[in-house]
Order: structure tokens, then C-alpha cells, then sequence
């Protein structure tokens, strides 16, 4: 039996200091929450080597590259007014390939040059909003996916329509549904637009990941086939590579026919052949395919960048990883792990395909995976909070899990002296910070209390309540 230890740290130093003309209040509490978790840190954090776990379950991974093509905009709340850009975003995605946006989280600003990953709704603001669906089929019935703006005037009632209209009426509707806000378009036409799609949007489902691995993680005995990973794609193929030092270790991808694989489609099950002298290890394969995107996959950010859904895409590069863990005695977990946003926090799956129980401790509470099921551990966090932690398996293996919960949108971000924004900036166009500037991100006046508070949480410490949920593990090896 093994044991392991979990540190987590979420200090201030450690995220984007919200946006100007939040409250005090609301601060403390999210710094509070943050030093609740980072009194695990002070015990000591996994070390930097530490690998990565999968938590990013494949598709698109792209850089924002800013607002590209837009209008004005203008959001009321309690009692006041403030102009915004609104319109489409660019991005540019890794390996080739570039998608078009709109923002589903009004009050957040963008960061500069903030690195996306295609994420499922449960992960995104969107995980129980009963809207959801119906911001897709605007995106199917708007700008950019309809160009032809001569009779997407004429549908909405609009004299005419440019792209930069088109696109600020497309993102107005959205955020009606996207963050219940009471915003509308300053240009009449892109108003019409926006009230039409507002009226018309019908419910629709959440399209699926344009390339997923699924389970992220196996494992098992050395001599024994491990898995299977199953290939979810909208792809027509994919590229299969096998681990690279495959060569050295004889460790090999292969399908259910035992031959090596190269190429796969969807609902193809890929399998680790892991040779039986192989000394207890691990390994990674990759799978990577050029698609489109599919309209209205939503898109998330590790740091502070306000959620995206997808408006359009070029022929894009796409990629997921999964990892097999074996041994030849003894508990052989495979860890996991994906954000919750329906009961606020981080899942981490453990399954143990070993002969021994896998033990390990999380905020100094035990966990014990017995031989041959799986189980998972829900961490709560507080919205906005940054974590960092790293789980000790058996022969010194690590896996370190890292993000930021981004789960809801914000309301009451405008106070009494939000003033309108004369330019938009690549940083926060698209956001309502609620200070004069949409250009200032990163920084406020409140930063010293902010700071004091963290440290003074982190010197506190607290506990957490954990959620399991134990089955039968779904991944048992093959021979």
C-alpha cells in the first residue's frame, strides 16, 4: 500500500487580481477561500518535475489574440450605464488553424495573449444554464456562420447590416442569455439583429468535442495490454503516435487486434502493449487530427480570461493525450482529472488496476482506492479560485493537477461611477471591469489589502469536504 501527499496553492501572487470596481467584500471571500487552500502549500508543494495529469480532455488549444471585429454595446445595471466593445474575437490555434469567438461572461475581462482550451459546458458559466442551447442556435443563425448580412437584415428587420454590426448584435444576444444581462446595441440596426436572435433562438444541444481520449488515464501489470482508450473525434482520422521512447522501452500502441496502430477514427479503442521484463513506468500517446471546430464548443482559459464559445473555424489542429501507468506488483493507479462547475470544484479519478490497495491524502484527509475500482474526489472551490496540487504514487511517479474554477458568470460588476470605454483593448474588450478603463487589468488599488488578506488565510488554514463517489473500475486490463 502506498501513500501519498496533496499540496495545493492558490496565494494571491498566484492569479490575476480581479478588475477594478469589485467590492471589498467580495474579495476578501475569494481570497479567503484561496488561503483555505493554500495552507496545504506551506507543508510543503510537489516538486516542479512533477507531471502534468491529464485534465484537458483534447480538442483545440488556442491564444486569443483579441477583438477583431466589432461595435458598441451598452450594459445597464443597478442604476447605471457603461459602453463596451462587442463583437468577434480571434484566436489562433496551436499547430495551425483559427477560430472565431464571442464571450459567454460579460463582466471579466480577456487577458493578453491567454492560452484557451476547448472545454465540455460542465466545465464553463454554462453547466446549468437552461439557455445554453439556445445561444448555440444563434451562432448557427448569425454572424459569422451566416454571411450573407443583405438577408440577415431582412430577417431581422434591419435596413442593413456591416460585419462589425453583425457581430455586435450576434454577441448583445448572447449575453442576454449568456449572463441574463440587460445590455442592447448602440448602432439600431445591430439592436434589431440582437432583439430578432433574442426572440427566435430556439433550444439546441451541446455539440460535441472535436477530439477526446476517454478514460485520459489507464493503467496496469506489465506483459498486459492497457486499456482501452477510446477515440472521440468528429474527424474523419487521426494521427496515432506512440510514446516517445517507444523504441528504448518496446512499449507500443496498438488496437484490439494487437497490431500496431497508426491512424484511428472515432470510437476506435487504442491499447498500451507493454512489454512484460518492462521495469515499472509509464507512458503517453497522443492523437492529433486536422477538423473544424464544431459551432458553439466553449473554450476556457487557465487564468483569469473571461469564457469563449466558438462562432467559426478554419481547418484546425486538434490533439489529446493519454497516459498508462504499469507496475508489476502493487497498487497501480491512473489519475485524472476534470472541473465540475455543477458542484463546484475539481474531480479527481482515481482508478487502481493494481493487486494492492492505493492510498493517498488530500488536505489531510485519507483515501483508500482497493484493488480493481475506481473512485472520485471532488474538491470544492470558491469561484475564481486558482489551484496547483500534486499527488505522490507508487515508485516516486507524481501527477500535478493546476487551473483556475471559472464557473459563473458575474452580475454587479458596473458600480455608480463606470464611465463608457473609448477604445477597446486586446486585454479586457468584451469585459465590464467597472472602472473608467476597460484597458486596466491586473491591477487596483485594493491590491495591499488584497495581498494581507491571502497571507493571513494562508497562516489560518481550514478544512474541505470531499465528495466520493467509488464504482467498479470501467478500465480493468486486457491481456
Amino acid at each position: 500500500m502506498f501513500s501519498a501527499f496533496t499540496a495545493l496553492s492558490a496565494s494571491a501572487a498566484s492569479s490575476a487580481v480581479p478588475p477594478r470596481g469589485r467590492g471589498v467584500a467580495r474579495l476578501a471571500a475569494v481570497t479567503a477561500a484561496s488561503g483555505l487552500l493554500a495552507a496545504g502549500a506551506l507543508v510543503g508543494a510537489g516538486p516542479a518535475a512533477a507531471e502534468e495529469a491529464p485534465q484537458h480532455r483534447g480538442g483545440a488549444t488556442a491564444t486569443l489574440g483579441g477583438l477583431q471585429t466589432y461595435d458598441q454595446a451598452v450594459v445597464h445595471e443597478n442604476g447605471s450605464s457603461q459602453q463596451v466593445p462587442a463583437g468577434l474575437f480571434e484566436m489562433a490555434v496551436e499547430d495551425g488553424g483559427t477560430l472565431q469567438t464571442y464571450c459567454v461572461d460579460i463582466h471579466n475581462p480577456t487577458q493578453k495573449d491567454a492560452r484557451y482550451q476547448e472545454t465540455p459546458w460542465s466545465g464553463t458559466s454554462l453547466n446549468g444554464n437552461r439557455d445554453a442551447g439556445r445561444i448555440r442556435w444563434i451562432l448557427q443563425h448569425s454572424y459569422p456562420q451566416v454571411n450573407d448580412l443583405a438577408a440577415l437584415a431582412k430577417k431581422a428587420g434591419a435596413t442593413s447590416l456591416t460585419e462589425q454590426t453583425a457581430a455586435a448584435g450576434t454577441q448583445v444576444a448572447i449575453w442576454r442569455y449568456s449572463d441574463g444581462a440587460h445590455v442592447d446595441a448602440v448602432d439600431p440596426q445591430a439592436e434589431k439583429l440582437a432583439d430578432y436572435l433574442h426572440k427566435s433562438a430556439r433550444a439546441g444541444v451541446e455539440p460535441k468535442a472535436s477530439l477526446t481520449l476517454e478514460p485520459p488515464a489507464v493503467s496496469g501489470r506489465a506483459g498486459e495490454r492497457l486499456g482501452p482508450v477510446t477515440v472521440r473525434t468528429d474527424a474523419e482520422a487521426v494521427t496515432v503516435t506512440p510514446p516517445a521512447d517507444s523504441v528504448a522501452s518496446g512499449v507500443k500502441v496498438v488496437g484490439k487486434d494487437g497490431k500496431p496502430v497508426k491512424s484511428a477514427g472515432d470510437g476506435s479503442r487504442l491499447y498500451f502493449d507493454v512489454p512484460k521484463d518492462a521495469p515499472d513506468g509509464s507512458a503517453a500517446l497522443s492523437v492529433q487530427a486536422s477538423t473544424t471546430v464544431p459551432v458553439g464548443r466553449a473554450f476556457t482559459s487557465e487564468t483569469r480570461s473571461q469564457t469563449q464559445i466558438l462562432a467559426g473555424s478554419s481547418e484546425s489542429t486538434v490533439s489529446a493525450t493519454a497516459t498508462a501507468d504499469w507496475a508489476d506488483k502493487g497498487a497501480i493507479p491512473a489519475l485524472s482529472a476534470e472541473k465540475n462547475c455543477a458542484k463546484g470544484g475539481v474531480d479527481i479519478t482515481a482508478s487502481n488496476n493494481g493487486d494492492a490497495p492505493f492510498t493517498f491524502r488530500l488536505m489531510g484527509f485519507k483515501h483508500t482506492i482497493k484493488a480493481g475500482t475506481s473512485q472520485t474526489v471532488t474538491i470544492p472551490l470558491q469561484e475564481d479560485q486558482p489551484y496547483d496540487f500534486t499527488i505522490t504514487g507508487p515508485n516516486g511517479v507524481q501527477k500535478r493537477f493546476k487551473g483556475v474554477l471559472d464557473c459563473r458568470t458575474e452580475g454587479g460588476a458596473l458600480d455608480n461611477k463606470a464611465q463608457p470605454a473609448s477604445e477597446p483593448s486586446p486585454a479586457s474588450a468584451g469585459g465590464t471591469s467597472g472602472g473608467a478603463d476597460l484597458a486596466e487589468t491586473g491591477s487596483s488599488g485594493n491590491t495591499p489589502l488584497i495581498a494581507g488578506i491571502a497571507v493571513g488565510f494562508v497562516l489560518l488554514g481550514g478544512a474541505a469536504v470531499f465528495f466520493l463517489r467509488t464504482k467498479k473500475d470501467p478500465t480493468q486490463t486486457r491481456r
